[in-house]
């Protein structure tokens, strides 16, 4: 009954009406002064009351102007007026006028008059930062395009507290990892494209669909409850102008994959998509055999076309609108370094592993807005998501490989072929309204549904003995199957689905020039359907089942070898879950042996009041009363059979909090801010299923939610404290400083269980974690031209965050699923890093009508705990990882771009080292991605 409420709400606000207007920002200059800033100045719409005056910096902003052509007037004492005549203002968009003042008043050919989106200008967004009375920070198109930057997960980058690594999916907001932070896009959530994390991959999102990119460190009772390092909001680009359309193409190397030979998954495209999903995994399994295929030749391509168009009409009061945009990349890369599996002991160690990894990325996405008249707005949102990683790995591949539980040889010898592919498909649509009814009255609403399909079909892994036979070029001695199992040789099918309602709607009323209130309703419902099931090869006679060839498996595992009649073959498949045991598990399709549903209900009532107590001292309180409830039913292997297979929990959740603005100066501000939010655990994290990768096993643990007795937490209560400093300096500067604190009740952390099987899960390892932290942020321009543009301009920004948590033992027994130990009292949080740095530097000079641009962009994140050890063991720790990226663009005239880039230049070694074994600390994963070197070309019609 409320999704139908929800969606009926949602679309009855259709019939509502609106109005939009548009701002005038700009900055004015002193002619007397060499063209420093000229504050004080009066700026004024001629024939009204409509004005403001300039900022210590020049900087003027006149915010809520009606659509419609105005003439602008400059003035200040001992100077001349100056009038600027057909200054267009459109309904949602900002119009930028920068000149200047002197004795003389200045010519109008020396007037920059340019309009664009509010979203999308760097001033429009400065001042809106500077202006707002919550804190944010965003960057806008026009910064994306002056610094080079090609996706979100490099603007964020941009933003202080918050680091990405090259070649992973993964934001860091405040040092906090994935399951602390949320992602949106035009006000609504975001699924994940990989179900193992919490937030979609943020590089999946390039430029050319970016009006702009926040990210909201300080909470407000609009964000879902679920909030602990920050929410990070991607606004779709919308367009508004002439028709357009503009093509690029590209191509580019990975260092490590050039002149390679390459391999990629049987049965896949090149493309990213796989098509037999509509086929029996059984039936795969008899017709298609295990071995890769050769891949591409590994050269990096990528192609987008762009475009968009604006119909006005009704005396141009309505004008309807598209934009759409398409794009597809791939990506080769070739991973080596060791791989081992040490979880209690050291288990299994391939000094030297090989994989391929072939990327692909398709997106595409559509907008369509409608503006009725003057007062009413409607827009519609479309985006579809590809992303495919296919992986060819050979674990041992010098012979050297050893595994503790290997049957013939424990010192060498072991080998282990894994062949994945995953694919991530995602559509995503949204319809969102924006309405003023009157002065006093607003009314903004948005509903949206999410879909994912997320598969990995045909996981293909073979494992052998006595591989450095293969490597001696004596045909009398071969590898042969290793066979502890029958699912050491096995075939894995899994399948996840995911759907999504969310909405919400906000009504303000501005009761005088000093308060507005806010209203409203958020909330969603999502549930996802997972299944997994295997096929095991149990070789008949191994001893007499050589392998000649490494190379060729698929001789082996015809469908002809199969093992009937009994004693006629080579092989028998085996199912754990055969469809009826009367025919039994070998040799017939099975049902899934894994199988969980979850489902995830938020409803949210929020109110927000906007004070201003003085012309200086601003408050906003809110509160937000938000109801959660969370189920998931499990059907799956290695748990204990007396487990009732379900858990299921339901919370209404109080969450105060208190914003605070002081403006010390016309140009800098002070601010606080208080909040309760809460974090929930993820259906990965709860569904007590293990995945099994060649060196790690990570499953669920039920438990998050309220223990086998119920009478433990659901989730965790988290307390924010937030203190911020901010000067605005020139057009596109800032300085700011911060201070954070944060309390985590019930922290949520990745430990390796107390069992033999070394499995790491989920546990709530103690009553709280603290974290506290500082950040800063510095935007510069070094150098600027005439037109007091940035020639040079230096971005840096770094963060220190520390964080402790109390442990405690965890006994599996009565209470508790799974159980866990320590053989200390406190640790720091998982996944949080210490230190985070980065640093840009831009260089844009004109000659003429060529105008390039040079980027350089610095980033480093100090180590972070990736896995908490149990027992005597130490943590696994993602070591520390430098990154840095060049990107040169090259536009000449309006219409061609020539663009370079160099992607991971240092090329630093990314591992994952476990610690305090006993032996010193033992590499669990090492590899470097090689360095990126590409060429695009950009054509505008």
């Amino acid at each position: 009954m409320k999704t139908y409420l929800i969606v009926a709400m949602s679309l009855f606000t259709l019939l509502l009406s609106a109005q939009e207007n548009g701002s005038i920002v700009g900055k004015l200059t002193d002619k007397e002064l060499n063209n420093d800033p000229l504050p004080f100045a009066n700026v004024l719409i001629k024939g009204t009351s409509k004005g403001t005056t300039s900022d210590f910096d020049g900087l003027f902003e006149i915010n809520d102007v009606e659509p419609g052509t105005y003439t602008l007037v400059f003035s200040f004492l001992g100077y001349e007026t100056l009038e600027v005549p057909n200054v267009v203002v459109e309904a949602g968009k900002v119009t930028e006028i920068n000149t200047g003042l002197g004795a003389s008043s200045v010519g109008l050919e020396e007037v920059v008059v340019t309009t664009s989106a509010r979203k999308d200008s760097e001033v429009a967004l400065l001042l809106q930062q500077k202006n707002a009375l919550v804190m944010q920070e965003a960057i806008s198109a026009e910064a994306l395009t002056l610094k080079g930057i090609d996706d979100a997960a490099a603007a964020v980058a941009q933003i202080s507290g918050i680091s990405k690594q090259q070649g992973s999916s993964n934001v860091y907001v405040r040092g906090l990892g994935d399951r602390y932070q949320n992602t949106t896009m035009n006000g609504l959530s975001l699924p994940s494209n990989d179900v193992n994390k919490k937030n979609i991959n943020l590089d999946l999102f390039g430029s050319s669909i970016i009006e702009n990119v926040s990210v909201s460190k300080a909470y407000s009772p609009t964000f879902y409850g679920d909030f602990a390092a920050g929410n990070v909001n991607v606004d779709s680009k919308e367009y508004t102008g002439d028709g357009y359309l503009e093509v690029a193409v590209g191509g580019g190397i990975n260092t490590n994959a050039a002149g390679e030979d390459f391999y990629k998954s049987e049965g896949t495209s090149d493309f990213g998509f796989y098509n037999r999903y509509d086929n029996d995994p059984f039936a795969v399994v008899l017709s298609h055999g295990v071995d890769p295929e050769a891949a591409w030749e590994p050269i990096n391509l990528s192609g987008a076309i762009e475009g968009g168009y604006s119909f006005n009409f009704n005396n141009e009061k309505s004008r309807l609108s598209f934009f759409g945009a398409a794009s597809f990349s791939n990506g080769f890369e070739i991973l080596e370094g060791p791989a081992r599996d040490f979880t209690n002991v050291l288990k299994v160690d391939f000094p030297n592993v090989r994989e391929y990894a072939y990327k692909t990325t398709t997106t595409a996405l559509g907008n369509i807005s409608y503006r009725i008249n003057d007062e009413h707005k409607v827009k519609f949102s479309s985006l579809f998501v590809n992303s495919a990683a296919d992986r060819v790995g050979y674990y041992g591949v010098n012979g050297q490989g050893t595994n503790r539980d290997a049957i013939l040889n424990t010192d060498e010898g072991f080998y282990v072929m894994n062949v994945q592919f995953n694919q991530d498909m995602i559509f995503v649509n949204q319809l969102t309204g924006q309405h003023l009814f009157d002065e006093k009255l607003s009314f903004d609403w948005g509903v949206g549904f999410n879909k994912v399909f997320s598969d990995e079909p045909d996981r293909k892994r073979i494992t052998l003995e006595n591989y450095q036979y293969a490597l001696d070029n004596d045909a009398s001695t071969n590898p042969v199957f290793y066979t502890n199992i029958p699912f050491d040789n096995q075939r894995f099918f899994q399948s996840i689905e995911d759907d999504e309602l969310n909405s919400f709607m906000n009504l303000g009323y501005k009761a005088s020039e000093k308060v507005k209130f806010n209203f409203g309703y958020n909330g969603r419902r999502k549930e996802r359907r997972f299944n997994s099931i295997r096929y095991g090869y149990d070789i008949v006679d191994r001893a007499n089942t050589p392998i000649t060839d490494v190379n060729d498996f698929n001789s082996i595992f015809h469908y002809t070898n199969i093992n009937i009649p009994e004693g006629e073959g080579l092989w028998n498949t085996i199912v754990l879950n055969p469809i009826s045991n009367e025919i039994g598990n070998t040799n017939r399709p099975g049902l899934p042996e894994n199988t969980y549903k979850g489902n995830l209900d938020i409803h949210a009532l929020y109110a927000t009041a906007e004070i201003g107590l003085t012309d200086k001292f601003s408050i906003v309180p809110g509160v937000r009363v938000e109801s959660y409830s969370q189920k998931v039913e499990y059907d799956v292997i290695n748990i204990n059979p007396l487990d009732p297979g379900f858990r299921e929990v339901y919370e209404n959740i109080f969450l105060p909090s208190l914003n605070a603005k002081y403006a010390l100066t016309e140009n800098s501000n002070l601010r606080a801010s208080f909040s309760k939010t809460a974090s929930f655990p993820e259906f990965k994290e709860v569904a007590p299923f293990v995945y099994e990768s060649v060196t790690q096993r990570v499953g669920g643990n039920p438990d998050l939610l309220g223990g086998l007795n119920g009478d433990g937490a659901t989730y965790s209560d988290v307390f924010n404290y937030d203190l911020k400093y901010e000067w605005f300096l020139e057009r596109g500067e800032i300085i700011s400083v911060a201070a954070f604190a944060k309390t985590i009740k019930d922290p949520v952390n990745r430990v390796v269980a107390a069992d033999a099987t070394g499995t790491q899960r989920y546990f709530r390892t103690g009553d709280q974690a603290d974290i506290y932290g500082v950040e800063l942020e510095l935007r510069k321009n070094l150098l600027l031209d005439a037109d007091e543009n940035a020639v040079v301009s230096l971005g840096v920004n770094a963060a220190y965050t520390h964080t402790e948590q109390d442990l405690k033992d965890i006994p599996a027994g009565s209470e508790n699923t799974f159980g866990t130990v320590f053989d200390r009292d406190s640790d720091e949080l998982e996944g949080a890093s210490p230190f985070i740095i980065n640093a840009d530097l831009n260089y844009s000079p004109v000659f003429g009508s060529y105008k390039p641009k040079a980027t350089v962009a610095f980033s480093y994140f100090s180590d972070r705990i990736f896995s908490l050890g149990a027992g005597s063991l130490g943590n696994i720790v993602e070591r520390a990882v430098p990154t840095l990226n060049f990107v040169w663009q090259n536009s000449f005239g309006e219409h061609f771009e020539a663009n370079l880039s160099a992607k991971n230049i240092l090329n630093p070694d990314v591992s994952l080292v476990r610690e305090g074994t006993g032996i010193g600390d033992v590499i669990i994963r090492q590899y470097n991605l090689g360095v990126n070197v590409g060429l695009t070309l950009k054509y505008k019609f």
